[in-house]
């Protein structure tokens, strides 16, 4: 949380343990992993003044201008996390885009067993 708190959304490195890289997308953060040659790369092009990197989770590209040329680099995401990220989704707002079948269920259950409520 603290890490989204400082406004950081996306966090590129070769390699995460794995309870960090599932926390990540708990909290709407993108951990992307490139291998160490591009990691290394970016990390130059950040610390340059008037450089910009860009995210693209949509088509999963990372990408920056280097000498008027745009260099592009590749990532893989799991489709539900990244339909996740895109839509803002978390546990609880996966759960309500069920509501629906849950207020059927809950009503049809009221009738069968009205007893427990």
């Amino acid at each position: 949380w603290a890490i989204l708190d400082f406004g950081i959304r996306c966090i590129i490195a070769e390699s995460y343990a794995d309870i960090f890289y599932n926390n990540c997308f708990k909290n709407g953060i993108l951990p992307i992993m490139l291998p160490k040659e591009q990691v290394a790369r970016l990390g130059k092009v950040a610390e340059a003044e008037d450089n910009e990197i860009t995210v693209d989770l949509v088509n999963q590209t990372v990408s920056y201008t280097q000498n008027s040329e745009l260099k592009t680099y590749n990532f893989t995401i799991d489709s539900f996390r990244k339909h996740c990220l895109l839509n803002g989704l978390d546990d609880i707002g996966l759960t309500l885009e069920k509501a629906a079948n849950i207020n059927a269920y809950e009503t049809e259950q009221k009738t069968k067993t009205p007893w427990l409520f």
